[in-house]
């Protein structure tokens, strides 16, 4: 018989289920709750003493999900997604000689690359195959005979497949070789444990609307102050400065630009409900059974998932096509569209495949509706998976 959701779930859910909207099985932006959405129903002034009061106190919400506090990390909010996010870190804290590793097992650890090298900074690719994690021994290879390297930079939930990487792991690694450490935790923050001190992370960014369960508008760095301190001059961007952000954001508590104020309404309201649900703990307990729920009717409908099982995260699930000739992804996912569900196109490179997400305000029903459709879909193209 299958677990009862949590009692904070079920508040949450009782209080928020409301909408008619389209149910989002993507990586984000995601479902979100009513409330959530609600809270930006109302104007404020960016240089309101209350909008000032409330990036504190998010600031502050951030570093407690890490598992840190100032002074050791800082919480700097940066405008635009979280690919901006990145680049912030990217451009601002590598200086004119760094070099970066760069490790690949998809398509977010190929556009860091990508990024290095529109910036003109040095890079070190280390790329593994997508259904593999990346190779401890090989990292460490790389470190000992590359002696430009400067920074490590990973992504922790690779959505291409779908894959978790081994951050703390890596972390350790670049603690031994003395070098900076970048975790791009896009779609893992606020959902997958993680200690940014204990795993020896310099920099983290996420964004608002992944696994927090905001809605888009900004991203956030998590970052070490000493290293953050020590990049004075290196910033390649005056708009993507994180130093020059951190700076203006502690000395009036306001942005240097515009900030997406009805965003961090939003935002501050998911926090609230992200803690009434349990935390990181009570959310990852939710996501890993709406996977748990999904992959199990995938399998007896006839689809297999691209990743070995002990590969998968709970974040997204990249399915392979059925063999089955009259299998169109187009007709599949217009016809799961207009039934009010949706799901993603694939990003693998070697396979052709589709991309279902278990993240959001989404719950153990939901799961099952969506399988219930994609049955029946399935059914009506006459498709043998």
């Amino acid at each position: 018989m299958d677990n009862p959701p949590t009692s904070s779930a079920k508040i949450v859910e009782k209080a928020t289920n409301t909408s008619t909207d389209k149910l989002l099985f993507t990586p984000g932006p995601l479902t979100t709750s009513a409330t959530v959405k609600q809270a930006m129903l109302r104007d404020l002034g960016s240089r309101d003493y209350e909008f000032i009061g409330l990036v504190k106190d998010i600031r502050t919400r951030l570093l407690t999900i890490g598992g840190v506090a100032a002074p050791e990390y800082e919480a700097v909010i940066m405008q635009g997604s979280g690919t901006f996010g990145i680049e912030s870190v990217i451009s601002s804290t590598v200086p004119p000689d760094g070099k970066l590793l760069v490790i690949v097992n998809g398509a977010y650890g190929r556009r860091i690359v990508q990024m290095a090298q529109v910036l003109r900074i040095a890079v070190h690719v280390l790329e593994t195959a997508e259904n593999q994690k990346p190779a401890l021994a090989e990292i460490e290879h790389a470190l000992q005979h590359d002696m430009a390297i400067t920074h490590v930079v990973m992504v922790h939930c690779e959505t291409t497949t779908g894959i978790v990487n081994p951050a703390s792991e890596v972390g350790a690694l670049a603690r031994r070789y003395g070098k900076h450490y970048f975790l791009d935790a896009m779609s893992s923050f606020g959902a997958i444990p993680l200690n940014l001190s204990a795993s020896h992370i310099d920099y983290l960014v996420s964004s608002a609307n992944k696994c927090i369960e905001g809605v888009p508008g900004f991203s956030f760095v998590l970052a070490r102050r000493t290293a953050l301190l020590a990049t004075e001059g290196y910033a390649r961007s005056l708009s993507l400065d994180l130093l020059a952000q951190w700076k203006g954001l502690e000395q009036n508590g306001q942005f240097r630009f515009t900030p997406p104020t009805h965003s961090l309404l939003a935002f501050q309201q998911a926090l609230m409900e992200l803690e009434e649900e349990g935390g990181v703990a009570g959310r990852a307990a939710r996501y890993r059974r709406n996977h748990q729920i999904l992959v199990a009717g995938m399998r007896k409908l006839g689809f297999q998932e691209y990743l070995a099982e002990a590969d998968q995260g709970y974040i997204i699930t990249s399915f392979l096509y059925p063999p089955d000739e009259r299998f169109t992804f187009d007709v599949f996912y217009s016809r799961l569209n207009a039934r009010g569900f949706a799901i993603y196109p694939g990003k693998v490179s070697n396979a052709n495949c589709f991309r279902i997400g278990h993240i959001g305000h989404l719950f153990e029903h939901n799961m099952h509706q969506l399988l219930q459709v994609i049955a029946e879909v399935c059914q009506e193209m006459a498709i043998q998976a």
